[in-house]
């Protein structure tokens, strides 16, 4: 992903271009800035939003993304604390910010001009691209969209590119929608309903997995820039200090850092092929293995269930960091592990013991009339994604006329938890509902394969004899692990 660039300074930006940035010199006291005025005196800082995993929802060590983690920093800069509004569509986040509100951060383009509105600095920069459906001839160019059905977000910053496009290129023609975000437009296009899409190359990557039928096609137009929004009848003073709070983020290296944790990691859930997982299963696992015994012991689990439950979570690396702040080989976060009173998240036996502990207590947790196979598949959806999100995809499964009791339709309801039109009605709103399902096929597979490998060293042997080349498709371990 490509980073916002320095802008000129201010002498060369002139009055339109102060104004646009929220540049020009105030201070709290002056009439300019009575709208920081205000929010210093009462103590907090009105924000809205968008439920997306690129703004903010509740996420597994609570609530997360990428513009929250900017605005709850700022926030903490002005000696306030965050109010936030996270049920806006882009057409309402602007309206409420001219009515309202205090800031705008809900992946808002920079757009000059627009009415009622100043904007921050650049904060980074959003490439637009063009996917379009498996299965279809390559679509490598505008000239290829011919006869095909185009959709993007109204307001999003992609609907203003296809119209300047339109006029060097007059048959292109699309449809918008101001009601759906980035995961429900990707499902319309690999569910048939569109062709072909145009979003910002990081909202692909980061559902590209929960969308396996949707090819990347090539980068459209130049990229735009995400800024914060502000009422420009507030005065300048809070786009100021929002400026100079970004700028430090910038220059310190912390807006770079928060970049690459929350899009420079696209491939968590990929499951790795068996001959890489059968070489960590030699190299890694037998440092560890004596620890997942005991704590299969102490929890009633299966030790290789919990093995291939730390695999997936860290590829049983002991200090392994993700992008979010959990750590661990059961990458626990600080929350949990103080909870479970493990001190050292980086000690192998305090992570196991406590992650086996704390997938006892989920399982433990879920109602009675959960039973078998479900209820240990739906705990370790619940390690991942969170109880309260499990919880919101069982009550869409009864909406849907499905049995929450049966993982097999849980595990179809989740992904809903990406839809605006679902987890609008839910208690804890958006998830990366497609995560928990990859996720539990991924360890049922690791499971699968461990528990071949330990019934017999001989078969072992066998196995590694049969396992395909890396370049090869999975198929052929499928057979071995068939826990789909």
């Amino acid at each position: 992903m490509r980073r916002w660039r320095r802008r000129p300074a201010l002498p060369a930006l002139g009055l339109a271009g102060a104004l646009l940035l929220g540049l020009w010199p105030t201070s709290p006291g002056t009439p300019d800035g009575r709208h920081l005025e205000a929010i210093l005196d009462r103590e907090f800082l009105q924000v809205h939003t968008r439920n997306t995993p690129t703004t903010y929802y509740e996420g597994r060590e609570g609530p997360t993304g990428f513009e929250y983690e900017l605005v709850r920093r700022f926030s903490a800069s002005l000696g306030v604390s965050l109010a936030l509004r996270a049920d806006h569509h882009i057409a309402s986040v602007l309206e409420a910010v001219r009515r309202e509100g205090d800031l705008g951060a809900a992946a808002l383009p920079l757009t000059p001009g627009l009415d009622g509105v100043i904007f921050s600095r650049p904060i980074l920069e959003l490439q637009p691209m063009l996917v379009y459906r498996r299965g279809l001839p390559p679509v490598t160019g505008l000239d290829r969209l011919q006869g095909l059905r185009l959709g993007t977000l109204a307001g999003a910053g992609t609907d203003r590119v296809l119209r300047e496009l339109k006029a060097e290129h007059p048959s292109l023609a699309w449809e918008e929608s101001d009601d759906l975000e980035a995961a429900e437009l990707l499902r319309w296009v690999e569910d048939g309903r569109l062709d072909a899409a145009v979003l910002f190359e990081h909202q692909f990557r980061l559902n590209r997995l929960f969308f396996p039928g949707v090819e990347r096609g090539f980068a459209l137009g130049e990229p735009l820039s995400l800024a914060w929004a502000f009422p420009a009848e507030g005065g300048l003073a809070l786009a100021q200090a929002a400026n100079r709070f970004l700028a430090a983020l910038h220059d310190e290296g912390e807006l770079e850092a928060l970049v690459a944790r929350y899009f420079g990691h696209d491939d968590y859930l990929e499951y790795v092929g068996a001959r890489t997982f059968i070489q960590h299963l030699h190299a890694r696992l037998p440092d560890y293995t004596e620890l997942f015994r005991e704590a299969a012991r102490q929890t009633g689990f299966d030790w290789k269930l919990l093995a291939a439950l730390g695999y997936q979570e860290s590829h049983w690396d002991p200090e392994a960091t993700s992008p979010t702040g959990v750590r661990g080989l059961m990458m626990l976060t600080l929350p949990t592990a103080g909870d479970l009173g493990v001190s050292d998240r980086l000690d192998p036996a305090q992570s196991i013991e406590g992650g086996a502990r704390y997938l006892r207590e989920l399982k433990d947790r879920l109602p009675e009339s959960i039973t078998g196979e479900d209820r240990l598949f739906m705990a370790m959806a619940a390690y991942n994604v969170g109880l309260g999100h499990l919880y919101d995809a069982r009550r869409i499964t009864e909406q849907r006329g499905g049995d929450p009791d049966r993982w097999a339709d849980v595990r179809e309801s989740l992904p809903l938890l990406q839809e605006r039109e679902w987890h609008s009605q839910t208690r804890h709103g958006y998830a990366r509902g497609g995560e928990p399902v990859i996720y539990v096929r991924n360890i049922r597979r690791y499971h699968e394969i461990l528990s071949y490998v330990d019934r017999s060293q001989e078969q072992f042997y066998l196995l590694n004899a049969r396992l395909p080349d890396p370049e090869e498709s999975h198929d052929a371990i499928l057979s071995v692990a068939p826990g789909q």
